[in-house]
């Protein structure tokens, strides 16, 4: 299958010029055209932001979410029919920021969904200022003298909830992007990507140069079953590790948990409809 299956046919892509997001969103057209994912069968959840845009470019089924919101309805598209490949597109402002309670609460419920975060440090689509991720002394649009909060560590706070599946990327590196997204998409369970995506206009510091010098590949002798030392490699922060921090196949996946599914695996959309349940269902409401 070739990429060019899931193209946009006459897309004004909006992204500034060498934006980190056009080569997430070559390298997963790449992956999903090799696991023969098709459109009808894919849908892309998105936040607000710049990666927000991300589905604009995407042949597949789409869902906008409000900010910092794209991991319940996604959650719910999977749930509903199990068959579709859900992936989220979101930033580091829309998930660990507005979305920061989402995030942690979706890694405990552990939908088979993949979350894609584009993290350049900064809020890219309103003009620069600080977000979670962003380095202590950076000075933004608005943090004019330096940003002073611990920077938010995605990795450690997924870990320690116990996450089914923890990487890390460099949109600067297309081959080793496309292997984490192509396991990502693979593992059965929620996945965080978190890739690093450069933000050409309002982040001059944290260039792709930037992230070459101060990135490097886990070890092959990394164990990713390894809890504690996962835990340890994304505490890193000198120098960036790239690659499957963790894994976790023992977690049950949300949708198997759905008592709705114990004796029917049927999709839910693929049911017939008992129009007496629903009406009582309504009426029921009403009284209350």
């Amino acid at each position: 299958m070739k990429p060019e299956l899931f193209d946009v046919e006459g897309a004004d892509i909006s992204w500034c010029p060498g934006c980190g997001n056009f080569s997430i969103l070559s390298s997963l057209k790449t992956v999903l055209a090799n696991l023969e994912v098709e459109p009808e069968n894919l849908v892309v959840v998105s936040g607000i932001g710049q990666a927000g845009k991300f589905h604009h470019f995407l042949r597949s089924h789409t869902y906008n979410s409000l900010h910092g919101r794209a991991l319940s309805p996604a959650t719910a598209i999977k749930a509903v029919n199990r068959g579709l490949k859900v992936i989220v597109t979101t930033g580091d402002g829309d998930m660990y920021g507005e979305g920061g309670n989402h995030f942690m609460h979706t890694i405990r419920r552990n939908p088979d969904i993949t979350c894609i975060v584009h993290d350049n440090m900064v809020y890219g689509l309103t003009k620069g200022q600080a977000s979670p991720t962003t380095r202590i002394g950076m000075k933004t649009t608005y943090q004019v003298n330096g940003v002073s909060e611990e920077p938010f560590n995605p990795l450690t706070v997924a870990i320690a909830l116990d996450a089914s599946f923890v990487a890390r990327t460099f949109s600067g590196d297309p081959k080793h992007l496309q292997k984490t997204l192509k396991a990502a998409i693979n593992h059965e369970g929620f996945s965080l990507v978190d890739v690093f995506q450069p933000c050409v206009s309002f982040n001059k510091v944290n260039t792709f140069e930037w992230f070459k010098e101060n990135t490097y590949e886990l070890e092959e002798s990394h164990d990713p079953y390894n809890k504690a030392e996962a835990l340890m490699r994304a505490d890193e922060t000198d120098k960036y590790p790239l690659g499957i921090f963790y894994m976790n196949k023992n977690k049950k996946i949300f949708e198997e948990t759905l008592n709705v599914y114990k004796e029917n695996e049927t999709v839910l959309r693929e049911r017939p409809v008992n129009r007496k349940k629903l009406d009582d269902l309504i009426d029921s409401r009403r009284r209350l």
